[in-house]
């Protein structure tokens, strides 16, 4: 563990009380399976037969070049590929088990489970940050103020964020700079309490202050829930990650494959096929 993670940990005086206190009372995170999935856009097969394991308290990073499907593959991880216009699936995705594709469960409650940060920060525009946070749950039952106050300091925090905004949680979300409005993103997702978080290039559009603060926050997060993040930046997924899946097409017009899925470490220092070393040590892609 290096000085930055270990000071981490350790926190400020004080600073470890809070987090305890604000933390939810039991760690959320779930493993997911997925089992020789294929994803299709009408007749069109965009990935093909994907196995993995995707492990709790971990963080998994999707890494590959442009167009082999990796943004494709974890929108199956909480059917929002469906929603595409022809998209469907062949092949399982279980969380904790469940098949999340099986005819009786509801995608909807899918998604709450699974939660989804995208490359683009996207607060509602007219709801202030206060209720940017809150917004799904109150589609699903009524809470006290009380409660809700408590909800959106601790998701805050957990996106790195309740320092900067404590004073101003009555503005409008888009107010915020596109670093913070993308940590609110997170803090929105976080609460409804999800069971695994996905990310596809969230600090795509970031600069550097701004991507190192949602590093921090993911490395905080997976202490709790699951991680998963597609990034096109090699640093980023040597840094953070735990373990790395290089997604590939051999051939123009090939469905999208997983080349290679190993821990991070390995990646980047022994990868298992020749295009993985390519890739990650930049020559292609």
């Amino acid at each position: 563990m290096d000085k930055r993670q270990a000071d981490r940990r350790q926190g400020a005086p004080g600073e470890r009380e809070v987090q305890t206190r604000t933390a939810p009372a039991v760690e959320r995170a779930q493993e997911m399976v997925v089992e020789n999935l294929s994803a299709y856009y009408g007749n069109f097969k965009a990935i093909t037969d994907v196995s993995m394991h995707i492990r709790p308290n971990k963080i998994t990073a999707l890494i590959g070049p442009s167009g082999c499907g990796k943004s494709t593959f974890i929108r199956t991880l909480n059917r929002m590929h469906e929603v595409a216009p022809g998209g469907r699936i062949e092949g399982r995705v279980l969380l904790d088990g469940e098949d999340i594709y099986a005819r009786d469960v509801d995608p909807v409650r899918v998604r709450r489970r699974v939660g989804m940060v995208f490359q683009k920060p996207n607060p509602f525009p007219t709801m202030s940050i206060y209720d940017n946070v809150v917004a799904g749950l109150k589609l699903t039952r009524r809470r006290k103020k009380s409660e809700l106050d408590e909800i959106v300091e601790r998701t805050l925090r957990q996106a790195a964020l309740w320092d900067e905004v404590k004073n101003k949680l009555s503005e409008s979300g888009t107010s915020l700079s596109g670093g913070q409005q993308q940590r609110l993103c997170i803090a929105r997702t976080l609460a409804v309490e999800p069971e695994v978080i996905l990310m596809d290039e969230p600090a795509s559009a970031l600069d550097p202050i701004s991507t190192q603060k949602i590093e921090d926050a993911m490395e905080e997060l997976k202490e709790r829930y699951t991680v998963v993040i597609v990034t096109h930046n090699m640093q980023q997924a040597a840094r953070i990650s735990d373990y790395t899946g290089f997604f590939y097409i051999e051939n123009m017009g090939d469905p999208g494959r997983l080349w290679e899925f190993d821990e991070t470490d390995k990646i980047f220092s022994n990868p298992g096929r020749k295009e993985t070393e390519d890739y990650v040590t930049g020559r292609f892609g």
